[in-house]
């Protein structure tokens, strides 16, 4: 690969005369882009060339024209006659008010005469209305005379009777009718009828077997053949079942035990509920028997308690009508008091208003002089106004006269011009050699890389026979590089950068080597280690 050199780096003086003559011809061409002639109904606008101007680059001494443009505005033929009629008319105006202006110099030196005007209202002349004060209100009747006592008690009436007589303890508790039973026996052992069973039925299975053994040796068929242990797993299986009927006849001789030990269990609990049911009976008779006199006692007790509170209502009835012969007497006292109260309340109700009535009174004739000093000032305020106009109005004329319409002008729209860009030629420049100066380092640097990475190294697999996508990337000490991946690796997995064993091997065979299979290897570290001492 050899040893590569840097990219020389621009010339600034070069790259900045570059860089000036292209934005220079840039400006020019978009001056001229930008100066589009218009054309209005009130007129046009034309740009044109009238020169040019020397610019010389101070920096490389280089020499440039730049156009002159000159903007030309011409009204049309309407617009430019009615500008010629309102210079005429705005002319005569200023010497319209030339000549008027002589008059300001008599008018501003006479001062306005007010020896005429109306005299100003005098706030003085008013007389203040004295206003009535109301008075207190009458002296209003606050108690009523008492009316009698009121009753607040009632005779008694006895004694109320709050108990009844005893009628004895009532029964809480049944008499013990006995035990429940609340289990039997299940736990019944099963293998006795099994054994029995079995013990009847294995002398003829085994007798069964020794037989069908004969039977099978006198046909010929020797154990182990297809036809014998087919018969024998058949006698097997006939045998299995004859268990299996003997396990299940035991199951069901066991369950037949436990339903006759459930059906005792129930019996006796049957009887004892029996017994549970005539104690529960004779005591319900006992209370209710109790309950009878109690409900008697309980009833002679209220008749006597209902005769008492009958007297007790009577006398409360009595009461009751007293207080209210008493109630009507202290309302007939409240209304009399009420009505003294209301007709002094009304008389001093008449008393205010007629003093609110005078105030009034007062009050309009205050107004009325109020309003008749107020006429008197604006008749004043308008002598006065028609004085100023008087004085104001040719000063006004003449600045009339001075202040004249303008002719419209040409209402020109913006423009989109087109627009060119400048090149950055100086950027281009100095990036292109930024990328010359990257390339060289990411170069130099992938060297560097590489042999750090081998140098010193035990010896890699480098035999062509194993190698794949292989493709030269350049030479490094004599030496041909590849970029490769090995067999068997993934497709995207990222390539390896080394040489091709066979080729090393005709130049330098101290550095190869070969595995037991013929695969050749190279100690990288030897052949680039050597290739620098050479240097």
């Amino acid at each position: 690969m050899g040893k590569s050199k840097a990219p020389k780096p621009p010339d600034p003086r070069e790259t900045a005369a570059a860089q000036t003559s292209t934005n220079i011809g840039t400006a020019v061409a978009n001056g001229t882009l930008s100066n589009i002639n218009q054309v209005t109904p009130d007129g046009s606008l034309t740009y044109s060339q009238t020169g040019t101007r020397k610019w010389t680059d101070p920096m490389n001494g280089a020499n440039y024209d730049l156009p002159i443009w000159t903007a030309t505005q011409t009204l049309s033929a309407a617009q430019q006659a009615i500008k010629d009629q309102t210079d005429a008319a705005e002319k005569n105006l200023a010497t319209l008010a030339n000549t008027q202006s002589g008059r300001l110099n008599d008018l501003l030196g006479r001062p306005i005469d007010l020896s005429g005007a109306p005299a100003a209202g005098n706030p003085a002349a008013i007389n203040l209305p004295s206003y009535a004060q109301y008075g207190g209100g009458p002296n209003l009747q606050t108690s009523l005379g008492n009316t009698g006592t009121t009753q607040n008690a009632i005779a008694g009436a006895g004694d109320i009777q709050k108990a009844v007589g005893n009628s004895g303890a009532i029964q809480t508790s049944l008499g013990n009718a006995g035990d429940i039973t609340r289990s039997y026996e299940t736990n019944f052992d099963t293998r006795r009828y099994e054994d029995a069973l079995m013990a009847r039925m294995n002398p003829q299975l085994d007798r069964d077997r020794a037989a069908l053994e004969t039977q099978l040796a006198n046909q010929g068929l020797q154990p182990g053949s297809e036809a014998y242990n087919r018969a024998v797993d058949q006698a097997s299986r006939q045998a299995n079942d004859a268990r299996f009927g003997a396990i299940l006849n035991a199951g069901q001789e066991q369950s037949r035990l436990v339903g006759l030990a459930r059906d005792a269990a129930g019996f006796q609990n049957n009887a004892q509920q029996q017994s549970f049911n005539q104690a529960l009976t004779s005591g319900q008779f006992a209370n209710q028997a109790q309950n009878q006199q109690y409900t008697q006692n309980a009833n002679s007790m209220q008749q006597a308690n209902a005769a008492q509170a009958q007297l007790f209502a009577q006398n409360q009835a009595q009461q009751q009508a007293m207080n209210a012969a008493q109630q009507q007497n202290f309302n007939q006292a409240l209304a009399a008091a009420g009505f003294s109260n209301d007709a002094q309340q009304q008389m001093h109700q008449n008393g205010q208003s007629a003093t609110a009535a005078n105030n009034a009174l007062k009050d309009q004739t205050y107004n009325a002089q109020q309003a008749q000093i107020a006429a008197q000032n604006a008749a004043r305020a308008q002598y006065l106004n028609e004085m100023y106009a008087q004085r104001n109005q040719p000063i006004n004329e003449i600045s009339s006269l001075l202040s004249g319409a303008q002719v419209s002008s040409p209402n020109f729209v913006p423009t989109q011009g087109q627009r060119i860009e400048p090149v950055n030629y100086a950027g281009l420049v100095q990036q292109d050699y930024q990328n010359r100066v990257a390339a060289h380092n990411q170069k130099r640097d992938g060297i560097s890389s590489l042999l750090g990475n081998i140098l010193g190294a035990l010896p890699k697999p480098s035999d062509r026979r194993l190698k794949k996508d292989i493709e030269k990337v350049g030479k490094f000490e004599g030496h041909s590089l590849y970029e490769y991946r090995y067999k068997g690796e993934p497709l995207h997995s990222d390539k390896h950068i080394g040489v091709m064993a066979q080729e090393v091997e005709k130049t330098r065979p101290d550095v190869v080597s070969r595995d037991p299979d013929g695969m050749r290897r190279v100690d990288y570290g030897r052949l680039f280690s050597a290739g620098r001492k050479r240097r």
